[in-house]
């Protein structure tokens, strides 16, 4: 039976652009890298015929494919030429995996930093970035030691090893080294999301890796957003990036053109009470001083509560008449908790690939 994705369309840069949405177990791997391409059509040439409401898997992986194969190197060359041929070998096994689960593993050196596995030829011919953020601090000394230069399987395997060690130290290593991926198994670290900010490049769309999800990532202005693709607000076209900054899941919504979105779910919200109002209003204007305030830029003027319950009058004063008022936007999505990690030797961490414990199956960490 063939896979069927909801198309959402978004006003993108004056173009009406189509962007895939998945449910709960949806192949996030496939659609991170489909939506970048939907974003960027007039680089990519992926184009969806207008008001297009539903797309298959193998459309997708057949635009996918033609993607990689327009990426043959001009140069004639035979080394050139073997060598590409043999990455579309190679990415032409991968394929399959993007709509059932894609390995990676990371490392805890640098945002871009993953082990080199067939997997990541897909990105690499597409010329699409991979991030992750999950990083050590290096004002920890303990742990910059205890970690090192080591993917994630490496530093399971030294956790492993050191706690049958003989030697104290090492015993006390592995100690420090099982904390951090305790008490990070968000996956996201302070530093590693400052780095990721510093790293990534304005306007530049790439895929951010994440408890075990691929999510379409962009930097605009200094500040990065996930493109939602949630299933449940396909019907909301006010709501296109969550913000990322923050590594507990504190973000907002937004529409696109990156402002803060006041887009309703499906129930709607015309009947919250004035104070609820005033609360979200407020959320919103701290919000905004925040972001003005780490742009150098000076914040917009705050409100008093007088002037506050002054709008929320003018708009209760407005629900009776035919002009549309602001709503308060609903809370984003939280990332998935994380998967507690083994503490006896022997046990294999739940992200890795042969031991899944987690819904979402697509996504696997090595």
């Amino acid at each position: 039976e063939a896979d069927f994705y909801c198309v959402k369309w978004i006003n993108w840069k004056g173009e009406r652009t189509p962007v895939i949405t998945q449910s709960e177990n949806g192949p996030c791997p496939l659609l991170a890298i489909i939506n970048i391409l939907l974003l960027q059509w007039k680089a990519s040439g992926v184009k969806l015929p207008p008001q297009k409401e539903v797309i298959t898997a193998e459309e997708l992986m057949a635009h996918l494919g033609n993607c990689i194969l327009a990426t043959q190197p001009r140069d004639t060359s035979e080394a050139l030429q073997l060598n590409f041929q043999q990455n579309i070998n190679d990415t032409m096994t991968v394929l399959p995996k993007l709509s059932t689960g894609l390995d990676v593993n990371v490392r805890f050196t640098g945002v871009s930093d993953f082990e080199f596995t067939p997997e990541c030829i897909v990105f690499d011919l597409l010329n699409i970035p991979l991030y992750h953020g999950w990083l050590v601090d290096p004002q920890s000394p303990e742990q910059v030691q205890a970690v090192g230069k080591l993917s994630y399987n490496q530093l399971v395997e030294k956790i492993i090893t050191c706690k049958q060690a003989s030697d104290s130290s090492l015993v006390s290593e592995g100690l420090v080294a099982e904390q951090f991926l305790e008490s990070t198994a968000s996956q996201l670290t302070f530093h590693g999301l400052c780095e990721l900010t510093a790293r990534a490049r304005e306007g530049e769309l790439g895929v951010f890796f994440r408890n075990n999800h691929f999510s379409t990532m962009i930097k605009h202005k200094g500040h990065l957003y996930l493109l939602v693709t949630d299933q449940g607000f396909l019907q909301e076209e006010g709501v296109v990036w969550e913000s990322l900054h923050s590594v507990d899941g504190d973000s907002c919504f937004c529409d696109t053109e990156f402002h803060l979105s006041h887009t309703l779910g499906k129930e709607g919200a015309t009947a919250a009470p004035p104070d609820h109002r005033l609360q979200q209003r407020q959320v919103d204007q701290d919000f905004m001083v925040a972001l003005s305030l780490q742009q150098g830029q000076d914040p917009p003027s705050v409100l008093s509560d007088l002037e506050l319950a002054r709008q929320l009058q003018h708009e209760e004063y407005q629900q009776h008449h035919p002009h549309p008022h602001p709503h308060p936007h609903p809370h984003p999505h939280h990332p998935p908790p994380p998967q507690p990690l083994p503490s006896q030797a022997g046990g294999r961490p739940a992200g890795e690939r042969r031991q899944r414990h987690k819904p979402d199956l697509d996504c696997t960490l090595l």
